[in-house]
């Protein structure tokens, strides 16, 4: 017979983990889950066959559930929480159990009112490899423990843009709240209870939206000390403790559910490390592998303590005891970090505050203005003696002077709006050149829709959009020359994420001037080069195994335009009449094959090394390749389309450059090779917008 009907608030990754634990006890039957995105709810409720998908918590509530799971962000912890429990419901809340000490005591306060159990997932404590250090420690081979050391590194899904940033780059403490509270929790189950923590925490930058990604503590416990250190940029992602005592140190590896001992052994003192280091290497060779097969055959499940959590927890629930996490520890290590929290809270936003403060106004934006033509440009106005802001991702560590730099992501719709508030042209430079699926949404459709809706908005007089030759077809050779008129790629999926995106985006921008009036000048640049960058493969080749792979014998010649000519092109394109909705392929006339280039390149950089591979070899190992990827299941970096339209179109008509903006080279690409690759110290670079 079922005992509890337990309700789920909180659609997120982490609802797939309760769930999975929830239908291995017989004891549950799920009742639903809610969320305040609905298609989010129900989409989780199709794919775990949940019998109802509800639109907010008073509905689940309603509905009559005897046990609910708080899986929300940490803000929303408390509220829900004790809304809950004044329904006459036990309540389980995933770490932290909330935001302040404040809120904590409301909750404790809320159960203890209503007679019902309030309970918080620790699943880092409670993880059976984690577990099974604990009793190594309270067995004493160790001898006393003087400290601890943890060590996290993750990363957060991958955001798409578009609506609010994601809870983890809204807040600032968000990063330690999430995963501090793990090393707290370890700290505590090893060194007792916490009874002070200095926590420190840093930005890199990598990362726009993440505000502080590298955070460390250290932890007073009752019994020693913990070294906490976590971070948002150590790859590959690992999750280990290293536990120090007077006569061994263990480490312990929650990834790979390994836990290995380094004891004093009698002899001499080298004798200890090396015995101890083959055994436990002979023991990763069969524990790794086997540890493997447990996950792939679900016999070790996916977060492992957490299906501990909540299999203990309903267990406390059956006999009356006490939860396996009570919610006075929670309450304890919520104490502990909240100060640091607050102040990181503070900080971001404060600095959230400065972004979206309105600007000065500016003749000119430029987003994109830290990348190789962005920044040509960016001087380039700047010369001219022009107004300029620019959109960044990170603010340069030598700012040209008098530029309004604003950083920030083109996916985040707030920012885009005071960015483009307040100036009379806009240069949309800004796209994603490498990164996730995601990335390439967010930074080149998402971020050209944002801009588009700013600009209209705004009343800016002209845009400059730059597009790409990527978006034409280059499997098939429709004509002898290519012009505006040239084919759109029919197959963008089969060539990768950045010919999608930036062909979703041009179409987006033509159809902004058609149906809105959006004064858009499009201009689709070749192979632009020039001095100032690392050298990448051109057109017609890609790197692998630090080689550039030629498609053929290189005899191909290359649509190349120098960097200096581009910015030409957007001035003219931002000045010339009558060149709203117009669009214009960018290629300087002059033939240059792609081995007179690499040849070029190899004059200044002898350590690049090139390989010009037939395409029916390639073709064959793209059919091995797509095999391999159709038995996975997942995408391949190299198919058969891909190859076949790897080839660069050349022969482009510029009538159109010529006449309606008005642009011939003024520099060209033999005095632009001359330029980046005469001087011996020069960086040559080939910047791929195929």
């Amino acid at each position: 017979m079922t005992k509890f009907r337990v309700g789920i608030i909180g659609a997120g990754y982490v609802s797939a983990h309760h769930i999975r634990a929830l239908k291995s006890l017989s004891s549950v039957q799920i009742a639903g889950v809610a969320d305040l995105d609905l298609a989010r709810a129900q989409a989780v409720a199709k794919t775990f066959d949940l019998p109802n998908a509800y639109g907010s918590v008073k509905e689940l509530l309603a509905s009559g559930v005897d046990v609910v799971h708080v899986l929300t962000p940490p803000a929303f912890h408390a509220a829900l929480s004790i809304q809950a429990l004044q329904a006459g419901a036990h309540v389980l809340v995933e770490k932290p159990m909330a935001e302040t000490l404040e809120e904590c005591e409301r909750m404790m306060e809320a159960a203890r009112a209503s007679g019902r159990t309030l309970g918080v997932v620790h699943s880092a404590r409670l993880d059976p490899i984690v577990l099974r250090g604990v009793e190594i420690v309270r067995g004493g081979s160790l001898g006393k423990i003087l400290s601890i050391d943890f060590h996290r590194s993750s990363n957060y899904p991958d955001w798409p843009g578009g609506g609010k940033l994601p809870p983890q780059y809204r807040k600032g403490s968000y990063p330690f709240q999430d995963l501090g509270v793990h090393g707290l929790a370890i700290a505590e189950a090893l060194l007792g209870p916490v009874k002070s923590a200095e926590i420190d925490f840093r930005s890199t930058g990598l990362d726009p939206n993440l505000l502080f990604d590298e955070w460390t503590a250290k932890v007073n416990c009752e019994r020693g000390e913990a070294r906490l250190y976590l971070s948002w940029n150590v790859r590959p992602v690992r999750s280990q403790v290293i536990v120090h005592g007077t006569r061994g140190v263990m480490q312990i590896d929650c990834f790979l559910q390994t836990c290995y001992v380094t004891r004093l052994l009698p002899g001499p003192k080298f004798a200890s490390p090396v015995i101890c280091a083959m055994r436990n290497s002979a023991a990763s060779l069969y524990q790794v592998p086997l540890n493997v097969l447990r996950f792939i055959t679900k016999r070790l499940p996916g977060a492992p303590g957490i299906h501990r959590n909540i299999h203990e927890f309903y267990a406390a629930l059956e006999q009356g005891s006490a939860t396996p996490v009570t919610a006075e520890e929670g309450s304890r290590l919520v104490s502990a970090m909240a100060p640091a929290c607050k102040k990181a809270d503070r900080q971001r936003d404060a600095l959230r505050k400065a972004q979206l403060t309105s600007r000065p106004s500016a003749d000119v934006l430029v987003t994109g203005a830290g990348g190789f033509l962005g920044s040509a440009l960016l001087r380039r106005l700047v010369e001219e003696g022009a107004k300029v802001r620019a959109g960044v991702r990170r603010i340069p560590r030598d700012p040209l002077p008098g530029v309004d730099y604003v950083a920030g992501d083109l996916g985040d719709p707030e920012y885009v709006d005071v960015l483009v508030a307040g100036v009379v042209k806009v240069f949309h430079v800004g796209a994603a050149m490498k990164g996730s699926a995601a990335d390439f949404q967010r930074g080149t459709v998402v971020g050209t829709r944002n801009v588009i809706d700013a600009c209209l908005k705004h009343r800016v007089r002209r845009v400059v959009y730059v597009s790409s030759l990527s978006v034409l077809e280059h499997a098939v050779r429709h004509a002898d020359c290519v012009t505006e008129t040239w084919p759109l790629e029919p197959h963008a999926k089969l060539r990768g994420a950045y010919t999608q995106t930036k062909l979703e985006a041009e179409r987006m921008v033509m159809a902004a001037a058609r149906e809105q009036g959006l004064p858009v000048c499009v201009i689709r640049p070749g192979v632009i080069f020039g001095p100032g960058v690392e050298p990448s493969s051109p057109a017609g080749s890609f790197a692998m195994l630090g080689r550039w792979i030629v498609v053929g014998s290189g005899s191909r010649p290359l649509p190349l335009v120098y960097v200096d000519d581009v910015v030409d092109a957007l001035l003219l394109g931002s000045s010339h009449s009558g060149v709203e909705g117009v669009l214009v392929n960018l290629v300087d006339p002059a033939r240059v094959t792609q081995h007179e280039f690499i040849r070029k390149v190899q004059s200044s950089r002898p350590k690049i090394k090139a390989s010009y591979v037939p395409k029916f070899i390639l073709m064959t190992a793209a059919v091995g390749i797509e095999a391999l990827g159709w038995a996975l299941k997942r995408g391949v970096p190299l198919s058969r389309y891909r190859i076949r339209s790897i080839c660069p179109l050349s022969n482009f008509d510029q009538t159109a450059a010529r006449e309606q903006l008005g642009w011939t080279p003024r520099v060209g690409v033999e005095e632009g090779m001359r330029r980046t690759f005469a001087a011996s110290n020069a960086i040559p670079s080939s910047t791929m917008l195929q």
